[in-house]
């Protein structure tokens, strides 16, 4: 749902809303894993420490098609599932938040900041969320790929209706997959997301998206780890054989 997949309006009609503002990323910012070549060798003996992170965040992962985010015909075998706890307090930025120390604590975390981010759909608190739930390193909010896709979608078409109430986007996790831990706190953690932006016709996309997530003890809570972003994730509709070939298995949430 946001880095990685265009959402086409019927017939002629042109792109409109997150699609659109998706549609550019895609556009822009194809997939390289020129970096991330020789990670996958000697990953499993490699110690702990940042090469070890770095190779786990740059590994590749399955390389799809903008079209694989915007449907799919749904598979006849169910993918495993992945339960993950729900949130017990709202902190800074009005985030969710109350996750365990667990690479499932990690991806709860992740998808309440994206969907934070989504839901407000403003530079202001997409700002904000970033500065609260990461940690202090040379990246700033301008280089998030969240920030980005904020900034696609403000400056679409759709983006000059932001304001009419009758315009709208929704964010749903329906997959989640962890990507590589190095100890018990530090995960790369990655989440698909069924986004949908209403604006005068609704446009839906599966988006995926991965960060670096770092327990704080202190603060008992997980952020988004300083260094470079991980490769990007496969964007693909949920609930096809694609998505779980490209490693997504179902969320289920917890009950509380």
């Amino acid at each position: 749902m946001l880095s990685a997949a265009a959402v086409l309006a019927v017939g002629s009609v042109a792109l409109t809303g997150l699609g659109f503002a998706v549609y550019l990323l895609v556009a822009n910012e194809p997939t390289s894993t020129e970096a991330a070549a020789n990670s996958q060798a000697g990953l499993g003996t490699m110690p702990s420490g940042p090469h070890r992170r770095d190779s786990i965040s740059a590994e590749p992962m399955l390389q799809v098609s903008a079209q694989d985010g915007r449907g799919g015909v749904p598979s006849s075998t169910p993918a495993p599932s992945l339960t993950i706890p729900a949130a017990t307090e709202i902190r800074a930025s009005e985030v969710p938040s109350g996750f365990p120390p667990t690479p499932q604590g990690a991806i709860g975390q992740l998808a309440a900041i994206e969907i934070t981010v989504l839901q407000g759909m403003s530079i202001p608190i997409a700002r904000d969320v970033y500065e609260h739930w990461s940690e202090p390193g040379p990246a700033d909010a301008s280089d998030w790929e969240l920030m980005r896709n904020v900034q696609a979608f403000l400056g679409s078409a759709a983006g000059t209706d932001v304001e009419d109430p009758t315009t709208m986007v929704v964010a749903e996790p329906v997959g989640a997959q962890i990507k590589g831990s190095d100890g018990a706190g530090w995960v790369v953690a990655c989440v698909l997301l069924d986004v949908r932006a209403m604006v005068a016709t609704e446009a839906r996309v599966a988006y995926g998206h991965c960060a670096r997530m770092v327990w704080e003890d202190s603060e008992r809570r997980w952020v988004i780890g300083a260094g470079e972003p991980p490769a990007r994730a496969p964007s693909t509709w949920p609930g096809t054989d694609l998505a779980a070939r490209a490693g997504w298995r179902t969320w289920i949430s917890e009950r509380g």
